[in-house]
């Protein structure tokens, strides 16, 4: 008996589109197998992405919170305009931010002093002989010479926010007004730290000039303690590092779960 073609089942009819299947499901497989592995770069690319911007913020921080020595004229020093005539004292003060707990590192010799002043006329002036003690104060010790000459640096602590003037005094003003002037904008930053704050024993700065008629505390009175622009973190290294601990493990932990959320998204993807 012959049975027609049309009423087979289709497994027996020739080139059936069943035929194909084991071919069909191969594919499939190495798609997925694809797709698992292009999900898995992708997701290492994001983890290298979070640790980059991790560390970039970790040295962001770091150094927004330290304090900073500024030599005065970089390498130049400080010095009038016969000796170096190419310094512009100013334009190097305003390429620069200044804040509490900074320093100013004055490197010059005997013959050039060093006048701060939260006066303007006194600043205009070039002259501190008729300033006040709670505004001014001539931070060099030496005396002018023209035979004996030797280098003197002088470290001026940043105590008060705000408009700072600073000059030579010696020689009558004439190198004051021959360049050696300029002015800051101190800003409050991290605010004093505890080796530059006014303790209750309070020593005078060195060489303020003498006015009668005033017992008012002066307000640039420098701490007794005060020593090198170096030892200005020393009294708050425990604080700072215990400071500085507390943040990088409360952003390990936030590292640690981002990671952690990114790593199960990927492996249920």
């Amino acid at each position: 008996m012959t049975v027609p073609l049309a009423t087979l089942p289709s497994p027996f009819i020739p080139n059936s589109r069943r035929t194909p299947h084991f071919r069909s499901s191969s594919g499939s497989m190495e798609q997925r197998r694809l797709s698992h592995l292009s999900l898995s770069f992708s997701c290492l690319h994001i983890h290298m992405h979070l640790l980059v911007v991790v560390l970039a913020l970790i040295s962001i921080s770091g150094s927004a919170d330290a304090y900073k020595n500024y030599t005065v004229g970089d390498s130049l020093g400080w010095y009038d305009s016969t000796e170096k005539p190419n310094l512009n004292y100013q334009k190097w003060a305003d390429s620069k931010n200044f804040s509490l707990g900074d320093f100013l590192i004055f490197n010059t010799n005997n013959n050039h002093s060093v006048v701060q002043t939260y006066n303007l006329t006194t600043y205009e002036l070039c002259d501190y002989d008729n300033a006040l003690e709670n505004d001014t104060i001539e931070w060099s010790t030496t005396d002018p010479s023209n035979t004996a000459t030797f280098g003197v640096t002088v470290d001026v602590p940043l105590l008060k926010e705000g408009i700072t003037y600073f000059f030579s005094g010696d020689y009558d003003g004439d190198q004051c007004k021959s360049g050696m002037h300029f002015n800051i904008n101190v800003t409050h930053g991290k605010g004093l730290p505890e080796s530059l704050k006014s303790p209750s024993e309070q020593a005078p700065a060195p060489n303020s000039p003498d006015v009668t008629g005033d017992d008012s505390a002066p307000d640039t009175i420098v701490p007794a303690n005060f020593d090198h622009p170096q030892d200005v973190s020393d009294d708050d290294d425990a604080e700072d590092s215990g400071s500085i601990s507390v943040y990088l493990n409360l952003l390990d932990r936030k590292l640690n779960g981002v990671l952690l959320l990114f790593g199960v998204v990927c492996m249920f993807r």
